[in-house]
């Protein structure tokens, strides 16, 4: 059984918004056990960025079954603009909940992207915390969106879940290119979250993202994000006072 879902528009780009809980239960385990393709995005505020001065990369965006809340920045702009969230779905947390459900179900999992050492380690990762999850097959992410040989593997692989993570806007790309030669498969282009997976970094704490400075926090963590930070910063601000 599926229901209606409700979306706040960002930069006409409709963003789902519900909970994590409804989301899967009524939208993605559904299609999951239907064997129904499906093209899932986790919007943060670097997708709207591209998104905005890339009009193709818009149109893939808004091409994708479920654009999801996944960044802190957009939810705090539809907060301002009194269009609240009603829960911010954060990548990660989400992955986990499907790879639960395709241990249980029998799913098989293909993962493509991260550096070489990155993508072993999440399968390996996988592996160990989920022991019943089929691994159809995963490839790191040096790739080239035109090699189509990359696809025509994970075809054969028939996987259930493809988890893409490569950089920003290209595994959208990525997912665009291919998806409809596939006959089946949820594409999930997930960032990266491949290295959390890995254990190769940790989850912001949760005392930081109360406040909503999970930012700050990545930021003291890797301060040569300090010009990406500030230019993020400064989308927001454009979302929260346009139109005001």
């Amino acid at each position: 059984m599926t229901r209606e879902l409700n979306a706040v528009n960002i930069e006409g780009i409709e963003v789902i918004n519900t909970t994590k809980k409804d989301f899967l239960h009524y939208h993605l385990y559904p299609r999951l056990n239907r064997k129904q393709q499906s093209f899932v995005v986790f919007a943060d505020t670097a997708t709207l960025m591209h998104a905005n001065k890339d009009i193709t990369y818009k149109q893939i965006i808004q091409s994708a079954d479920y654009v999801v809340p996944n960044g802190e920045g957009i939810v705090s702009a539809a907060k301002y603009k009194k269009q609240p969230f009603i829960e911010r779905i954060e990548a990660y947390d989400m992955i986990l909940d499907l790879l639960k459900f395709a241990e249980v179900q029998g799913l098989s999992c293909y993962f493509l992207g991260g550096k070489d050492y990155i993508n072993e380690k999440t399968v390996l990762e996988v592996e160990k915390k989920f022991p019943s999850v089929r691994i159809a097959g995963h490839h790191h992410g040096a790739i080239s969106i035109e090699d189509s040989h990359i696809a025509e593997n994970v075809k054969q692989a028939n996987p259930d879940l493809i988890f893409v993570s490569l950089k920003k806007a290209k595994q959208e790309q990525w997912i665009a290119t291919y998806k409809n030669q596939f006959q089946k498969g949820m594409f999930i282009g997930v960032g990266d979250s491949f290295e959390l997976l890995a254990d190769e970094r940790k989850q912001t704490p949760r005392k930081w993202k109360r406040v909503n400075l999970e930012w700050l926090y990545r930021l003291l963590q890797k301060p040569t994000r300090f010009g990406q930070t500030i230019s993020k910063i400064g989308f927001v601000l454009h979302l929260i006072f346009k139109n005001k």
